[in-house]
């Protein structure tokens, strides 16, 4: 799903600024001498320090998952003697080649760091926001991310990080390990990095007891996990979720099938010895992903539910309540599936023609396709089989979904809900000779909260609406409730309103979020 943040946004980091601590206890009266240096539990750690926030950066928080331990949970991490250079973000994780911007460079099994963005050294902690990158669950990187506006705007502490991705995160083939224990190796990467925030933030100025998990599309998919799993408990005190079809996840059965058929393709056929095999494979032969799920015309891999890390599908959960209680930020873009529409036209080189309509509705939405069609007609989309088909797929797999969960939470749980409504959102090259406008989509709202590339400017107005959004987001990393000065009141939730629309022109607050997205059709069509 971030397939777009991969492509859309080739993200790089401007400049870096880095250091690490540990231990989850008070702060010591005397502040260090260098704040470019932090002592973790692991050993100590140099960054880069400047007058107003310090960076650091490649951090490891669990042991290369190489050899015996390729597919198995995350271990510590060995200490080490003297300093660790955390001057320079570690390699990403291995990546799909095939979409891969970078193709495969500066990639390595050996990936499991983590970066810490700072303000200086103060004697109050500060809350942390830990963010998980998105992606598809094949691409990305949490160095990607130059956190340095929440550092000056919001005064929080902002933590990015890499976990397992494809075939070595997340193959569930059942010779890995001990029955219902296999897979979700990423999100047991994720838990260590929590579980290394916990120990280790309050060295860098952050305050263990006030976490906020926060993701955009896999990473958001990875926040919903992370509300249901055992593991995960008592790890975050809030949580931001962005752009996150959290319905897109695959029981363990099917993805131990899914699993069997790639480790023959791999040459790991017999089950006997499978576990041998795949481990004693060069990891070039693994970059092809497992794919377990499909959103329009793009695959997934990720998570899969009743195994000992996610024992539940989490959304039977969030339906059920049996969620953490904190309070919630979830959202989603007002035209989501636009740029998935918009590689496929640069990847074709042409538009949908109007007769290819009702076999992409059929490929996403099987056999509900005629009553999707009926809805969604070309006409009412100026005979555009692309935005007619973003259109519906916008709605019924983000819009709708999220409005759903946004819904079902706030029965319990304290939540605010937004629309990204940007119309015209800066955008990266080959988007911007597109015939069709691309409007919101999917990780466009990125580019208003983190120091990005690969996208122009943002005019005044639009600046204006980058800083109020990560005012609310810092916010509510601090208090558990948005809000910015100068900007529009954020209400918590009730039931199917009221939402707040982000916009340049001034966000407001909405009423007609379902209306908008056609949610009552979505619902009669899932019961």
């Amino acid at each position: 799903m971030s397939r777009i943040v991969r492509c859309a946004l080739a993200l790089l980091i401007v400049g870096v600024l880095t250091v690490g601590c540990g231990g989850h206890a008070e702060r010591p009266a005397a502040l260090p001498p260098d704040p470019s240096v932090v002592a973790t539990s692991a050993g100590l750690l140099r960054g880069v320090a400047t007058l107003d926030k310090r960076h650091f950066a490649g951090i490891p928080y669990a042991a290369p998952p190489v050899g015996p331990l390729r597919w198995q949970p995350p271990q510590p991490v060995r200490p080490w003697s003297g300093v660790h250079d955390a001057t320079k973000v570690g390699p990403r994780c291995i990546q799909d080649e095939g979409s891969d911007l970078e193709m495969g460079r500066q990639t390595d099994e050996d990936c499991l760091t983590l970066n810490v963005w700072t303000p200086p050294p103060a004697k109050e902690l500060r809350p942390v926001m830990v963010w998980i990158h998105g992606g598809a669950f094949i691409n990305g990187n949490g160095g990607m991310y130059d956190s340095r506006w929440f550092v000056d705007r919001g005064d929080i502490v902002v933590v990015t990080l890499n976990y397992r991705l494809g075939a070595l995160g997340f193959l569930a083939h059942p010779a890995l390990g001990p029955a219902g224990a296999v897979g979700n190796y990423g999100l047991a990467d994720q838990q260590a990095a929590l579980r290394w925030v916990r120990d280790n933030i309050t060295a860098f100025g952050g305050d263990p007891d006030k976490v906020t998990i926060a993701g955009e599309s896999a990473g958001a998919m990875s926040v919903c996990d992370h509300l249901v799993a055992p593991g995960s408990a008592g790890l975050f005190r809030a949580a931001i979720i962005q752009s996150g079809p959290c319905q897109a996840q695959l029981a363990l059965p099917a993805a131990e099938r899914i699993s069997a058929d790639y480790a023959r393709e791999v040459g790991c056929g017999d089950p006997a010895v499978a576990a041998a095999c795949l481990r004693a494979l060069p990891v070039h032969k693994l970059q092809k992903p497992v794919w377990y799920d499909r959103i329009g015309e793009d695959t997934l891999s990720g998570p899969v539910y009743g195994s000992a890390v996610l024992p539940e599908d989490p959304m039977v959960a969030l339906r059920a309540g049996r969620v953490a209680d904190v309070p919630i930020l979830i959202g989603t873009n007002r035209d989501e599936f636009t740029l998935f529409v918009a590689l496929q036209y640069l990847r074709a080189g042409r538009q949908y023609a109007a007769e290819e309509y009702p076999g992409l509705l059929e490929n996403t939405f099987g056999p509900e396709a005629p009553a999707v069609a009926a809805r969604y007609p070309l006409q009412r989309h100026g005979g555009s089989a692309a935005l007619a088909y973003a259109a519906a797929v916008t709605d019924g797999v983000f819009a709708c979904v999220a409005a759903r969960m946004a819904g079902e939470l706030s029965g319990a749980n304290r939540v605010y809900a937004y629309q990204f409504d940007d119309p015209h959102p800066p955008t990266p090259e080959p988007m911007r000779t597109l015939p069709f406008p691309v409007g919101a989509s999917h990780s466009l709202e990125l580019r208003y909260l983190f120091d990005v590339g690969g996208a122009p400017a943002l005019n005044p107005a639009q600046q204006q609406l980058s800083n109020q959004m990560i005012d609310y987001w810092s916010r509510f990393v601090t208090d558990g409730a948005p809000s910015a000065p100068g900007a529009a009141d954020w209400p918590q939730l009730d039931g199917a309103a009221p939402w707040m629309s982000l916009r340049p022109d001034g966000n407001r607050v909405i009423d007609d979020f379902d209306a908008q997205h056609q949610c009552e059709f979505w619902a009669g069509l899932s019961r």
